[in-house]
């Protein structure tokens, strides 16, 4: 039995014991409740050593350096059969590897796509990638796991401990001691959602070698892939009700609570960064790794605030040279780690007449799991713009995602007006 395959039982099983769990707490049966969650920590333990052992094996692959030979050949293959009109396959790992890459790699892989709609007119060796057409480093920055050939994936989180209590040793020599309450679980749901990708080319693109006609194709769909997935990461999936895919603006765990914080603002001020650095985490910390995404408009309204001299900014922005998407905010004495990204609602031009507005967000991005499920498929159409002697290029691809730790976001929310 493959190691994912064992892993897979595992994490069913698991499923299983927490929803026993879950309707025994609900009948109020609290001791067969917690003989249940001791059976869910005793497994979580031979969980972690087989996600450790499959991390291992995943990390050999994402390292090992490429056969140059095999993977010329595979290009010819690949390329023979996308110009034929036939379907490619990647796997998860393919994917993984493609997608989330470290930075500087990642942008080598993608310096000749151009991206969903754009058209570029001819076939040179490099098509040249208009500005504004980047994409979102929180893709690069959250937590990936393949869960290929899982229906759906449950990961407990914690949402409450329990707490000590004391007393003088002599008061209470033989007595029955204070019960501390039982601590209190969530379970966040990441489900599969149909990612499809469409991104047109001219034809003349048909006129270079397999290989590079297949590099090209494969740069564009992973390129328009990444960009509709960092939307989701932040947004979800879209729909009006019982989402597959959570974004981190409506995380809600199995029990329909949000898993997300949130914090009233109003306008971008001297005070918000403050208000959100300290609105994350619990009495006793203050977030270590996390990040603020904002849309450009309101890392461009923070820059323009000024003291009282009306000359000093308040807020240093100093954009990373290597990501210009990325970059580092100083306020003082603290250095606060920014992304823009145009999928977030600008909190300078939020309007909450109708409805309370989600804008930025503030966390750490691995508190964010995105889910792989299974293959991603990529052809090529001839039939949808012939006549403007335009190729089709076409993904498809099942990803999902969800918060998988309590409060693991705080969403800067403008109040309905009244």
């Amino acid at each position: 039995m493959s190691m994912r395959r064992k892993l897979t039982e595992k994490l069913q099983e698991r499923t299983a014991l927490l929803e026993k769990a879950e309707g025994l707490l609900k009948e109020g049966k609290r001791e067969d409740y917690r003989a249940e969650m001791e059976k869910v920590r005793n497994m979580n333990a031979d969980i972690d050593d087989l996600k450790g052992l499959i991390a291992e094996q995943d990390r050999k692959f994402m390292e090992k350096a490429p056969d140059l030979a095999e993977e010329k050949d595979k290009a010819e293959e690949r390329g023979n059969a996308l110009m034929k009109g036939q379907e490619v396959k990647f796997t998860a790992l393919e994917v993984s590897k493609a997608l989330f890459l470290p930075r500087a790699a990642a942008e080598k892989s993608v310096t000749l796509a151009t991206g969903t709609l754009a058209q570029p007119t001819g076939a040179g060796t490099n098509i040249r990638d208009p500005l504004g057409n980047g994409v979102g480093a929180i893709i690069d920055q959250v937590y990936v796991q393949d869960l290929t050939g899982m229906s759906s994936y449950l990961e407990p989180y914690v949402i409450s401990e329990f707490d000590a209590t004391g007393g003088d040793v002599a008061t209470n020599a033989g007595k029955a001691r204070t019960a501390s309450g039982d601590p209190t679980f969530g379970v966040a749901k990441i489900a599969p959602y149909e990612l499809t990708t469409t991104s047109y080319v001219d034809k003349n693109i048909s006129r270079l070698t397999p290989g590079n006609y297949y590099a090209k194709v494969f740069a564009m769909a992973m390129r328009a892939m990444r960009r509709d997935t960092v939307k989701m990461i932040f947004n979800g999936d879209g729909q009006a009700s019982n989402n597959d895919m959570y974004g981190i603006k409506t995380a809600t765990n199995m029990a329909g609570s949000a898993i997300y914080a949130t914090l009233n603002v109003d306008a971008v001020d001297a005070d918000l960064l403050t208000d959100l650095m300290f609105a994350y985490g619990g009495d006793e910390e203050l977030g270590g790794n996390c990040r603020l995404y904002l849309n450009k408009k309101d890392l461009q309204a923070l820059g323009k605030l000024r003291g009282t001299n009306e000359k000093r900014r308040l807020f240093d922005i100093v954009p990373d040279a290597g990501n210009p998407n990325t970059g580092i905010i100083r306020d003082g004495g603290v250095i606060v780690p920014y992304s823009i990204s145009s999928s977030l609602t600008a909190l300078s031009t939020a309007d909450a007449s109708s409805a309370a507005v989600p804008t930025m967000v503030y966390g750490d991005p691995t508190n964010y799991e995105l889910g792989l499920f299974g293959e991603y498929t990529v052809r090529v159409d001839e039939s949808v713009k012939a006549v403007e002697r335009m190729l089709t290029i076409l993904g498809d691809a099942m990803v999902g995602g969800n918060l998988i730790v309590d409060k693991g976001f705080v969403v800067a929310t403008v109040p309905q007006s009244t």
